[in-house]
């Protein structure tokens, strides 16, 4: 097995050193959590599947010319990225009421919003992730207002092209966290999505019953999870086919 440098572990994933000055190594892991940490669990095979929806969301993104930062799936639970620098913000796009936003203005979750709301969140463990303002993201050097500019733009596309993608395998796409990074070469840099796209960060809901296939069952405590995540790969056509297996990331060293 090969030994790799972890540089991080999130609650989701684990970040190597990568086989080239520029790359890492992205590791699903099947834990599961909630509520800023509170709630912690386990999803047998949650990593190999999102490993694998992420990585066709990413390709199809890039295929209509949105910059990431994914290079290319390596195995089961792992895939190659471009290092970028993560801007600290994460962006909540909302296309139907659901979640948060239902509690704190009082709208029956399920209601078609008006339009699509795009919300900022500061990412940190510690504070609890604070929903913050444009302003604020300037003010402390988080980003800029180019930053911002080209990220709103961003979003928005992804936004459109992944209701479409979603709604033609019969799923609606309620919301969803996307997280973005700045990606250096010799003499450019250009702001790439970055994370990941799964069950794990979107909520999935069935178009004809609204039955939820996504992290909300594991939040609620529906059941089901692992299902859910398996009939979400099954409709967009990447299910493996030995089934999520497991497998070890690289073996670490300090």
């Amino acid at each position: 097995m090969a030994r790799r440098r972890k540089l991080y572990e999130g609650k989701a994933k684990v970040l190597y050193e990568g086989p080239e000055p520029g790359t890492l190594i992205q590791y699903f892991k099947d834990d599961a959590t909630a509520f800023n940490n509170e709630k912690q669990g386990t999803i047998t095979g949650k990593g190999v599947l999102n490993n694998r929806i992420s990585e066709h969301l990413m390709t199809k993104l890039a295929e209509i010319g949105i910059p990431t930062h994914f290079v290319r799936r390596l195995n089961m639970r792992e895939q190659l990225v471009r290092e970028v620098e993560i801007i600290p913000v994460e962006i909540v796009v909302r296309n139907v009421a659901a979640g948060s936003i239902a509690k704190r203005f009082g709208i029956e979750e399920g209601t078609v919003l008006p339009r699509s709301i795009i919300e900022y969140y500061y990412k940190s463990d510690e504070l609890g992730d604070p929903m913050v303002a444009e302003e604020h993201i300037t003010a402390f050097g988080w980003a800029t207002t180019q930053d911002i500019d080209d990220i709103i733009a961003l979003s928005l596309r992804v936004n459109d092209f992944l209701t479409g993608l979603f709604i033609g395998v019969g799923l609606r796409l309620v919301d969803f966290k996307l997280e973005f990074g700045r990606y250096y070469t010799e003499d450019t840099l250009q702001i790439v999505l970055a994370d990941e796209i799964s069950p794990d960060n979107c909520r999935l809901w069935d178009v004809e019953t609204n039955e939820k296939l996504d992290k909300d069952r594991f939040r609620r405590d529906l059941g089901g999870e692992r299902e859910a995540y398996q009939e979400v790969a099954r409709r967009l056509g990447v299910l493996p086919e030995a089934g999520p297996m497991d497998l070890k990331g690289p073996k670490a060293i300090q």
